[in-house]
């Protein structure tokens, strides 16, 4: 049985991972921290979670979580990288899905998150937990980053073609719409249900944190430099991401539903749809599952690209314990069977 703790538990990605983990055979949770709500029970402030657990929350403390296989922080930037290097001198195994170890450049990481990394060194050690691209890393990892949620819509978007050279890597767009439990669990005026219910905007458009993320893993996989011009908005929904991604082709479209369906064919969590289908973010809701959809209209030279995911699930939890039972040798669809939420 896996010992597995969660740092920062009380929030959306935190209660996503408890909702995951509850019917995970091979995983007992033992530890869960929050600052704001210790002493208080986790299924006082999550209900759906009664029966479940019989836990409260604690205070995070090295020696509590050193006793764990595995330590999930569910945090915001600027938490994880001042406990990791304890937990991992203590044979703790990470897996982050903060920002705080998914930019490898500790320099670039400081100027898109305003503050020096607490941890340099460990940056070159951690494993970028996308699975469909990195998943033989993912098996020997100490210290895992678990991608951001557009750049996972993102990245499985363009891979196929940035990895067989179809595409001109400098001139790539993506924009990108997310439900507004994207922006986590906290009070901000531009998050309250009159602010957006009915309503459809655009933010970051000069320059959004996630973009180094997206530029370096789609680098890695190109034959050239990648630039992208990455606009996200916010939808008036809970749960969903929905990316349209365009690009340019070098020469006029070959099969390219082909090329998307024999790259994803061994993938569990990846569904190329067939010509003519095309994504929704309902038909993914509760899933760990990303949908594709490739189209060239008009017959020119330009790729279209449509991916849709849960933002909570294949965008942060979810791919989370994909990544944990990837590490631990378990089968990777462990605990992640569940099926889109219709309607």
């Amino acid at each position: 049985m896996i010992r597995a703790g969660i740092v920062g538990g009380t929030g959306y990605t935190g209660v996503e991972l408890l909702r995951l983990l509850a019917s995970h055979a091979d995983v007992d949770v033992v530890a869960i921290t929050s600052r704001a709500e210790a002493g208080r029970r986790v299924d006082e402030l999550y209900p759906n979670l009664r029966g479940f657990y019989d836990l409260a929350f604690e205070e995070p403390d090295v020696a509590l979580l050193a006793g764990c296989d595995v330590v999930f922080f569910a945090t915001p930037h600027n938490v994880a990288m001042h406990m990791v290097p304890d937990l991992l001198a203590a044979g703790t195994r990470i897996i982050d899905l903060s920002a705080d170890y998914r930019i490898r450049d500790a320099e670039l990481w400081s100027r898109w998150y305003g503050e020096p990394h607490a941890s340099p060194e460990l940056l070159a050690q951690a494993v970028y937990g996308l699975p469909e691209l990195h998943r033989e890393k993912i098996r020997d990892a100490q210290l895992l980053s678990c991608p951001g949620c557009y750049p996972t819509a993102i990245q499985l978007g363009w891979l196929p073609l940035l990895a067989a050279s179809k595409v001109d890597p400098g001139s790539l767009i993506a924009s990108a719409a997310s439900g507004a439990s994207g922006a986590g669990r906290q009070a901000k005026i531009d998050n309250l249900l009159s602010e957006v219910a009915g309503s459809f905007k655009a933010y970051g458009v000069g320059g959004h944190r996630h973009l180094p993320e997206i530029e370096q893993g789609l680098t890695d996989v190109s034959a050239g430099p990648v630039s992208v011009t990455f606009v996200p908005h916010l939808l008036p929904m809970v749960r969903g991401i929905h990316a349209t991604l365009f690009a340019r082709l070098h020469e006029p479209a070959a099969d390219l539903q082909t090329l998307f369906e024999e790259y994803y064919a061994t993938e569990p969590f990846v569904d190329v749809l067939p010509p003519g289908m095309f994504p929704q973010t309902r038909t993914v809701k509760g899933a760990n599952r990303c949908q594709l959809a490739i189209s060239v209209p008009q017959g020119r030279d330009t790729v279209v690209v449509m991916s849709t995911i849960d933002n909570l699930v294949k965008g942060a939890s979810g791919q989370a314990l994909q990544c944990m039972n990837i590490m631990f040798g378990l089968q990777e669809t462990r605990g992640l069977e569940q099926v889109g939420l219709l309607p």
